[in-house]
């Protein structure tokens, strides 16, 4: 006989750990994984301090959407996603563009 037994479904378990990690399947349970490189952990304590290496990687975050990128330039690029800025206008046509690279592509 086991000494931890799972309330949902009765299944037998050696260790206590092992019981509350099974039923996470029942209860639909999401694991922690972080938001930069996909590293699933148990729970938010080991989650915590895997993350500050991160950081360094892409230091500047958009408020909107809360992705976060390498350069300030590319950040302020995205952003016109949620603002709907057109800061670039073909002088031929008057069509405008949120990059100056689909600009010059035009």
């Amino acid at each position: 006989e086991w000494p931890f037994t799972c309330a949902i479904c009765g299944r037998g378990f050696c260790k206590e750990i092992t019981r509350i990690t099974h039923q996470r399947v029942h209860t639909k349970y999401e694991p922690h994984s972080c938001s930069k490189c996909g590293q699933v952990f148990p729970d938010k304590a080991q989650l915590w301090p895997h993350q500050p290496p991160h950081a360094k990687d892409r230091p500047f975050k958009c408020t909107t959407c809360r992705k976060d990128f390498k350069r300030k330039e590319i950040l302020i690029t995205h952003q016109r996603v949620h603002t709907g800025e057109v800061p670039f206008q073909c002088p031929q046509c008057s069509k405008s563009f949120s990059q100056k690279a689909n600009l010059m592509k035009h």
